[in-house]
């Protein structure tokens, strides 16, 4: 990575004056070069091209992102409404990390710019006016392109407002003008989607702030409904929104296969040759991976979270492989397959295997229209309890350990999750509307099952310690049932291993 070179010290007489008069840059690299001459800046403003594209066609998700903003002025009348895609955030020093933006800001406008801003302003006559605010084009006439780090010279062309305007189907304002515009606002109640952009909400709290507690914990209060109604409108996909997570899930297949085609080269190195095969898979067709790929193999699958990625990959070993290509418009897969990484099952392997398994077929039942949504939960447990007892490793009935929750010393985790533009999707959508809700048509949901028996447990025989199984699959919940969304990938013993055999290099 190139470094700009700045002046040492403080600026005087001419120099002084003239960085008095250029423009606050936005990024943190402010300029001016050491060795600008007046004749290098003067001939950098000239002989640019006009490259403005007038021809845009919106985005696709467009005609859904009104509805859905139209959802959100019927719920708040009156009200002003603030959603940030949030900042660019540090990860060493004067590196940041690659950004993403926030979740309910795409959903709402299909933009991925930092720093952007979607506001809806309350009409007298009812309603609202939506505006996008996001970071326009470098100028070219007072050197922001060239000597800010964050100028398109340095990280690449930028839509112009124009252009964003075409392409997102709403009016576009400057965002560096956004504080003011708060500020000087005219009063109204005023919500916004925290955690995502600090500097607004701090123009907001000193805009709602009376002095009182009272008045923080309401708009606490306020702003939290915000959140939650957006999370409770992201339950439910739209037709849009479901081809974009089977073209993730689609991805992740061929990622997966990926997987399977170099485990020799795995095993000659570690689980990181693992990880960095599907990443290739996530940035070729998507935008990235959609959370931390676990690679675990042998006892590292017992580790639910196993993110480190740095084990060997051994013969006659488990791998147990959780990962999600998220899409360019930011939707994730979330699948996982256990392997054997020989390419067969041994026998205490696939009774653990054939286990899970069967209690995977058992949640995937429960998933279609009206059921409650714990109904899968609950069918895949008592599918595992069975087993567990049954195996002697657990004292019966599978009732009396279901109700204790004796099961879950090796099942440790719920059986799945709303799936989306987060991973997690939904967090923190309403308790009545999610976990204790039923299902309705369109939403999207993981089956995942597992088993997981520690290395040290000594509970459990030894040929069990080490191993853990998990097998997920993304289920569209469909108005007769439902529909596997990864059901490309096998997912009984038989199946996987003939899937194996067909993938891996012979010898």
């Amino acid at each position: 990575m190139s470094e700009q070179q700045y002046s040492e010290g403080q600026p005087v007489g001419e120099e002084q004056e003239r960085q008095k008069a250029a423009p606050r840059f936005r990024g943190r690299k402010n300029g001016p070069y050491r060795d600008v001459s007046p004749e290098l800046e003067r001939w950098m403003r000239t002989g640019w091209a006009d490259t403005e594209r007038r021809d845009l066609d919106p985005v696709e998700q467009a005609p859904y992102t009104a509805k859905r903003r139209a959802a959100l002025s019927a719920r708040f009348p009156g009200e002003r409404l603030v959603i940030p895609a949030g900042n660019l955030k540090t990860r060493s020093n004067d590196t940041e990390y690659p950004f993403r933006a926030a979740s309910d800001y795409v959903y709402l406008t299909g933009d991925q710019s930092e720093d952007g801003c979607l506001v809806l302003e309350p009409r007298t006559d009812g309603g609202h006016d939506a505006a996008l605010y996001l970071l326009p084009r470098s100028e070219r006439d007072n050197g922001e392109f060239w000597l800010d780090g964050h100028g398109e010279l340095w990280t690449g062309r930028r839509n112009s407002l124009a252009e964003s305007a075409a392409l997102y189907g709403l009016p576009t304002r400057d965002v560096r003008t956004l504080p003011d515009v708060l500020r000087d606002a005219p009063d109204a109640p005023t919500r916004i989607v925290r955690g995502h952009d600090a500097a607004l909400e701090g123009v907001l709290t000193l805009r709602r702030s009376t002095g009182e507690p009272e008045a923080a914990e309401e708009a606490a209060r306020r702003d939290a409904e915000l959140a939650v109604f957006l999370h409770d409108a992201r339950l439910v996909k739209d037709e849009w929104e479901v081809g974009q997570l089977q073209r993730a899930v689609d991805s992740t297949v061929r990622g997966f296969e990926d997987v399977v085609r170099v485990l020799p080269q795995a095993q000659a190195t570690s689980e990181r040759y693992i990880e960095g095969t599907f990443f290739l898979r996530a940035r070729v067709e998507g935008n990235d991976v959609g959370y931390g790929t676990i690679a675990a193999s042998g006892p590292n699958a017992t580790t639910l979270h196993w993110m480190r990625n740095d084990g060997p990959v051994r013969p006659g070993e488990l791998l147990l492989l959780d990962a999600g290509v998220e899409t360019t418009t930011l939707y994730t897969a979330d699948v996982t397959r256990t392997l054997p990484v020989s390419g067969r099952f041994t026998d205490v392997q696939r009774r653990v295997y054939d286990l899970v398994y069967a209690a995977q077929e058992a949640g995937i039942a429960e998933v279609r229209p009206g059921r409650p949504f714990r109904a899968y939960h609950d069918a895949a447990q008592r599918v595992l309890a069975e087993g567990l007892v049954e195996w002697g490793l657990l004292e019966g009935p599978a009732e009396r350990v279901v109700e204790l929750g004796l099961q879950r010393r090796y099942t440790l985790h719920g059986t799945g999750h709303m799936l989306g533009l987060d991973v997690h999707d939904c967090a923190v959508a309403r308790t009545e509307a999610y976990v204790d809700g039923v299902l309705e048509p369109g939403m999207v949901m993981t089956v995942e099952p597992g088993l997981y028996f520690q290395p040290d447990d000594l509970t459990v025989p030894e040929e069990l310690r080490g191993i853990g199984v998990r097998i997920e699959d993304d289920i569209l919940v469909t108005p007769d049932g439902n529909r596997n969304l990864s059901a490309a990938l096998p997912r009984t013993s038989a199946d996987v291993e003939a899937w194996l055999a067909d993938l891996l290099p012979r010898s």
